[in-house]
């Protein structure tokens, strides 16, 4: 957490003081996803789904980009 006096040494505030935790979070997650896609429908599974997450405290906007290859 971003107020976690144990973490102070991880200070990294350019844009918010949620930044630092952001970037953590980022560089632990995937960031990148390859779904196989049949007949024009992505192959997912019964309970699969595909969720973006925002990491930082406050909304931001983001631009998504999609590649069909």
């Amino acid at each position: 957490p971003a107020d976690d006096p144990s973490m102070s040494y991880l200070r990294h505030t350019l844009e918010g003081p949620d930044d630092m935790p952001a970037h953590i979070k980022a560089a632990v997650l995937p960031v990148t996803l390859s779904i196989p896609v049949v007949a024009g429908r992505m192959v997912l599974g019964t309970w699969q789904g595909i969720y973006l997450f925002e990491h930082r405290d406050a909304p931001h906007s983001r631009r998504i980009a999609v590649h069909f290859a």
